[in-house]
């Protein structure tokens, strides 16, 4: 049993109506900087038994202390088993000290550091189950949980950002490593975080909500087109799914909804808190719990009805059927761009890509994909 755990529990929560405990109030030192973090353990731990762990990160400007009152996950952290923590954001010297995930100016800070120190920490007091590490986030907090699914991939299971797309050229920052679960909730009215994205004086800022899930879904091998289920009269849920059956990428679209968090203010048909958890917690580190996938980093340029080679590749990829049907291929860039497509006519084919530029790639013959990378 984790040291502390005790004397925390006996000496700092108390007991209030409604919940098992309350949060405790904890810092590390990190940066330079005493970082603060409030976590919840449901009075169901007793240090026999690995808790999931899940981070709920306030939006730009703002506190854990008041977002743990706005987005309350402590019912279902005592029913559902989990460890909750609401870490604080960093004054950001490029933004006059407002508490940012992300510094306004780039290249002020870097908060990924943090978060795998704090995780180091936690693990260090409480048994955690490190294979179902989760991140959720509101706004420029969802800016930041998608900073973790692709800087912390190795850490952190699944994650669920509400109210933000990614950021504009995604393979610049992002390197997943292993089948991710992405869950968003997006409005379609946001003005802060516009569903099309963010362009501004011909510069892409923060892409599309189509480009973000397109992303995902290509990284998590899955087929181009979601299907599509009518959660209430203003909600639609999206899923995007591996030719087996594997769901990995799911979008709760708010018709009309603004920059909000469903069920704690703005559209009332859903609960965000109740949406992110049921989700997240299917996933482990290796991917959809039950069910054997890979992702397009992981098959080593083949799939069951082909394989692609040499890759990387300079100017001419050869690709290799596993029948002699001819087929149609199709290559996009890493946010769903088509880029080029034709029919391969044999089983051995050879084809001309000198006209791309050096990037990373995906490759997609009957809904299987494989990630290519040009150098020259």
């Amino acid at each position: 049993m984790k040291k502390i755990l005790i004397s925390i529990l006996a000496t700092t929560a108390l007991f209030t109506s409604g919940y098992s405990q309350t949060f405790i109030s904890q810092t590390i030192q990190n940066d330079g900087l005493t970082r603060g973090y409030s976590i919840y353990v449901p009075a169901s731990y007793d240090g026999t038994t690995n808790f999931p762990l899940l981070f709920n990160l306030h939006g730009g400007g703002g506190t854990n202390s008041a977002w743990q009152v706005t987005s309350d996950m402590r019912p279902i952290a005592d029913t559902a088993d989990f460890i909750l923590v609401y870490p604080q954001a960093r004054p950001d010297p490029s933004d006059g000290n407002s508490f940012n995930w992300i510094p306004k100016v780039p290249g002020t800070f870097d908060d990924v550091p943090f978060f795998s120190s704090l995780i180091d920490t936690i693990a260090s007091n409480y048994q955690i189950d490190q294979n179902r590490i989760y991140a959720c986030g509101y706004s420029l907090g969802g800016d930041m949980t998608f900073e973790l699914g692709c800087k912390l991939n190795n850490r952190i299971a699944a994650i669920a950002p509400v109210a933000r797309t990614m950021q504009a050229n995604p393979n610049s920052f992002c390197s997943p490593v292993h089948p991710t679960g992405v869950l968003t909730i997006l409005g379609t009215d946001d003005l802060v975080s516009p569903y099309n994205g963010i362009v501004f004086g011909g510069l892409e800022y923060y892409i599309s909500a189509a480009a973000t899930h397109s992303y995902w879904a290509t990284h998590n091998n899955c087929v181009t087109t979601a299907t599509m289920n009518t959660v209430s009269p203003s909600v639609e849920r999206y899923t995007w799914s591996t030719t087996s059956g594997c769901a990995y990428v799911e979008e709760l679209k708010v018709i009309g909804g603004g920059h909000d968090w469903p069920g704690s203010f703005g559209n009332m048909t859903i609960d965000a808190n109740t949406e992110i958890w049921q989700f997240v917690s299917r996933y482990d580190i290796n991917g959809l719990i039950g069910c054997t996938t890979t992702s397009i980093y992981e098959n080593n340029g083949q799939t069951d009805n082909y394989k692609a080679f040499p890759n990387p590749f300079n100017h001419e990829l050869t690709i290799e059927l596993k029948s002699a049907q001819s087929n149609d291929f199709s290559i996009y860039n890493v946010i769903g761009e088509l880029v080029t497509s034709g029919k391969l006519n044999s089983q051995v084919n050879t084809i001309d890509l000198s006209s791309l530029a050096p990037n990373v790639y995906i490759l997609n013959i009957e809904n299987q994909s494989i990630r290519l990378i040009k150098t020259k």
